[in-house]
């Protein structure tokens, strides 16, 4: 299908919590000498314009990283990703962008993406960086086939559209596969939160409970009350082999990040483990 372009939603609520996420697993990954490899499976085109039709047709960003730019001071945590998205003016870095500005020389990047017009922004905008290597590829299969990767020490994060049902299949498949070939790497999955009557964040859960894992935990926030038929009110993410500590990073930040980005008083975070590690 490939209808889903991520510029409508760039630096909404969801965005702010993946990226984040993902700036304090970089920056845990940093603290050793050692060159690790990020992946991204869905990298889409990689820097978004914010004053471009597309993103102000909504402009979801301003109940995103708007609020988060507006209240910088309160997040110390998230001074490398508020630093990154300043970098870049009128525009929001997606996951490859925040990844490629927070990572080292000696570090690596493996950008897959499928959709035609956005692999020719990918490459557009990060194909010139030697550290990158982007692929036209379905990100499922992609992850699978690459792994293990080197260095064998790194960060998968997957974060497909969900435009078709199977998307749910598909991630769940491509995960286990890929932890059973690399069962030390780190795998973030983000999800919507979405209406009743579509919403598969509970059975994803339980799936994800099956794969197979060391370890699993769970992060959800949620900015306003849950509907019966449409919208999404949150998303979350599934981060198996998390750092030591992560979760008591997200524990102090998902309080923060519901207090700044609710819309109404249905909003709340939850933070668990589904398998814990030893």
């Amino acid at each position: 299908m490939l209808s889903y372009l991520h510029s409508f939603h760039a630096g909404n609520h969801a965005d702010v919590l993946k990226h984040a996420a993902l700036s304090l697993l970089l920056n845990r990954l940093k603290e050793k000498d050692k060159p690790f490899v990020y992946i991204d499976t869905h990298a889409g085109a990689g820097i978004y314009d914010l004053k471009g039709d597309e993103a102000r047709k909504n402009s979801e960003f301003k109940g995103g990283i708007g609020r988060l730019r507006q209240a910088h001071e309160r997040f110390p945590e998230l001074t490398d990703y508020l630093r990154v998205a300043q970098m870049h003016d009128n525009h929001y870095p997606g996951s490859p962008q925040v990844a490629a500005d927070m990572l080292r020389d000696g570090d690596r990047l493996i950008l897959m993406e499928l959709h035609n017009r956005e692999v020719r922004e990918l490459r557009k905008n990060l194909g010139g960086d030697p550290r990158v290597a982007i692929h036209h590829r379905d990100g499922f299969e992609g992850l699978t086939a690459l792994a293990p990767p080197k260095p064998a020490r790194g960060l998968v994060l997957m974060d497909p559209s969900y435009e078709v049902a199977e998307d749910y299949e598909k991630a769940l498949a491509a995960l286990a596969g890929a932890a059973a070939r690399w069962p030390t790497g780190i795998y973030m999955l983000w999800y919507p939160v979405l209406a009743r009557q579509r919403d598969q964040s509970r059975l994803l859960r339980r799936r994800l409970q099956d794969c197979g894992f060391n370890s699993l935990l769970l992060a959800e926030l949620r900015v306003r009350e849950q509907q019966e038929e449409f919208g999404m009110c949150g998303s979350a993410l599934a981060v198996v082999n998390a750092p030591w500590r992560f979760d008591q990073q997200l524990r102090n930040l998902l309080p923060k990040l519901q207090a700044l980005l609710a819309e109404d008083s249905g909003a709340g975070w939850k933070l668990e483990w589904l398998i814990k590690g030893g």
